[in-house]
């Protein structure tokens, strides 16, 4: 079985997780809308993660919704104590599966209380608030009404630890002033590096800095190079976009997601692959 601890760990807060994770957003049905196709395998992918050494689960109540969060209570609850779960709040889904922003303070309290219901828990290990505005990648504006929402519910003792998703540094600073802020959740990955300065930022602050969508927003051009590189070394295009995160910074998290025990086998084996220098710089040029 592979050793993802070999990949490190980081903290969150007084939370310490491997760096190597599971996202479960995959677990509902297609476009995240509705119960898994297979309800026993949903089960069955997570119970083979925390058995394969997995700490650090990314979920949220908008995912389904309500389907994500029950199937890791199910499959998980009672949890033990070294597991970490991270959800979000901040979105909602329409009727058609449409995806809406719910940034509201009332809406903000209300998901925070969906999530701790749906998971079981009496109080989140970490809650990012995820910022939506007009477009779905990160804007400016103000956060400040909205996350002081979540810092009182953390002073409550609902929520230990504070972060946020598709945000800009500007929102995280202003974050900051509020609340302390334990991690930044955005995309990123080998061709999407507009996030360079924020990652380097948030190492030098002790912040865990967690990418989503590793082979996001490549062009046919840059998916062809990135398989070449990886059919030299031996492992999956995906499999190389991970272990490229895991070398990037040592404060990145890896939360990649998967409705199959083989993939999920497939995903944590990136945490034993080294890369060297040259195949390292030759991902690099692939931006």
């Amino acid at each position: 079985m592979t050793d993802i601890a070999k990949a490190g760990v980081y903290k969150m807060g007084d939370r310490a997780v491997k760096r190597m994770g599971y996202g479960a957003m995959q677990l509902a049905g297609p476009h995240v809308f509705g119960p898994p196709k297979e309800h026993d395998a949903a089960i069955a992918v997570l119970r083979a993660a925390v058995e394969a050494g997995v700490d650090h689960i990314d979920t949220s109540d908008f995912y389904g919704p309500h389907i994500t969060n029950q199937l890791i209570r199910e499959a998980l609850h009672p949890y033990s104590d070294k597991l970490t779960i991270v959800t979000k709040v901040g979105a909602k889904r329409g009727d058609d599966g449409s995806w809406m922003p719910a940034q509201a303070p009332d809406e903000l309290r209300g998901a925070v209380h969906d999530n701790l219901r749906n998971l079981g828990l009496d109080v989140l290990d970490v809650v990012n608030f995820r910022v939506m505005g007009e477009v779905m990648a990160p804007s400016e504006g103000s956060i400040e009404e909205r996350f002081t929402a979540l810092a009182e519910l953390r002073e409550q003792g609902l929520i230990r630890h504070l972060g946020l998703s598709n945000a800009t540094a500007v929102q995280v600073g202003e974050a900051q002033k509020i609340a302390p802020v334990v991690c930044v959740q955005n995309e990123y990955n080998i061709v999407n590096r507009a996030d360079d300065p924020l990652i380097d930022l948030l190492a030098e602050q002790g912040i865990a800095y967690v990418p989503f969508f590793p082979l996001g927003g490549f062009s046919p051009i840059q998916s062809d190079a990135l398989a070449a590189i990886a059919a030299r070394v031996g492992a999956t295009s995906r499999q190389i976009a991970l272990t490229w995160l895991l070398a990037r910074a040592p404060n990145v998290l890896l939360i990649p997601g998967t409705s199959s025990v083989k993939h999920l086998h497939e995903n944590l084996a990136a945490a034993e692959l080294e890369l060297s220098a040259d195949t390292l710089a030759a991902l690099d040029a692939i931006a």
